[in-house]
C-alpha cells in the first residue's frame, strides 16, 4: 500500500491508523471546500473508512493493524454527510466573501490558479449539477463550491445539491467499502481496488459528458440539414 502512496498521495490507511473518527471527518470538511483540502486522498479514504466500519480493515492492511472507530454504521455516514456538506458551505461562503480576489491571486505552493481555472471551467460546462459532479473529481470538488461562491450562485440551489453531492459521495463511497471490502477478492488486491474505486468515482462525469455531447449533436442535426 505504501507504494501505491509514495508518490505525494497521503496513505489512507495510515492517516485513519494515526487519527481514526476525528480525523477522517477533518479531511472530509478540508476536502469538501478549503483550498488546502485539494490534495487529501478522499475517495479512497472513504472506501477504507468502509472497510473499517465493516471490520474488515486489518485483512485487508495487515501491516496497519487493526482501526475501529467505536461509533455504530448509521453514526460514520451521518457524520461523513454532515462534514462533506459543511465543507461544501464553508467554500460556497468563502467564495462569495473572497470573490474576484480569488482569481487574482498569485501561484504559492498551496495554491494554484489553475486549479480554480479548471474548477470554473467546470462549473460553467455543466451548471449547477457540478455541485454533485465535482464531488467525484479529485481537486475540481475542492474549488468547485468555490467558484460557485465566487459566481453567486443561488444560495438554495446551492444547498439542494450539495445536499445530494454530500450523500452519493460520502455515504455512497463509503458504503461501497463497507459492503465490497467483505469480498477477497477487494480485501486481497486493496490496492487495485482503490485505484478502481477512483476510476469509478469518475463514471458520473463521463456520463454527464456523454449525456451532453449527444445533445450537442442532436441540437446542431437540424441545422445542419
Amino acid at each position: 500500500m505504501t507504494s501505491l502512496f509514495a508518490a505525494g498521495v497521503l496513505d489512507p490507511a495510515e492517516l485513519l491508523k494515526a487519527g481514526g473518527f476525528i480525523l477522517l471527518l477533518v479531511i472530509v470538511f478540508a476536502e469538501s471546500g478549503l483550498l488546502i483540502g485539494f490534495f487529501l486522498p478522499g475517495d479512497s479514504l472513504l472506501f477504507v473508512a468502509g472497510m473499517v466500519a465493516a471490520g474488515t480493515f486489518a485483512d485487508a492492511f495487515p501491516k496497519a493493524g487493526d482501526v475501529s472507530f467505536g461509533v455504530p454504521l448509521w453514526v460514520l455516514l451521518a457524520s461523513i454527510f454532515v462534514a462533506a456538506f459543511l465543507g461544501d458551505q464553508v467554500g460556497y461562503a468563502f467564495g462569495r466573501k473572497v470573490g474576484p480576489a480569488l482569481f487574482r491571486k498569485e501561484d504559492s505552493k498551496l495554491f494554484k490558479k489553475a486549479y480554480v481555472d479548471k474548477a470554473q471551467s467546470f462549473f460553467e460546462h455543466h451548471g449547477p449539477r457540478a455541485i454533485i459532479l465535482a464531488r467525484f473529481v479529485p481537486v475540481v470538488r475542492t474549488f468547485c463550491p468555490i467558484v460557485a461562491g465566487v459566481g453567486h450562485m443561488e444560495y438554495r440551489t446551492f444547498v439542494r445539491f450539495n445536499i445530494i453531492g454530500a450523500l452519493l459521495w460520502g455515504v455512497g463511497v463509503t458504503l461501497l467499502g463497507y459492503f465490497l471490502g467483505s469480498i477477497p477478492l477487494v480485501r486481497d488486491n486493496i490496492e487495485i481496488a482503490l485505484l478502481v474505486v477512483v476510476a469509478v468515482s469518475l463514471g458520473p462525469v463521463a456520463f454527464e459528458f456523454v449525456r451532453h455531447r449527444r445533445q450537442a449533436k442532436s441540437a446542431a442535426a437540424p441545422t445542419e440539414s
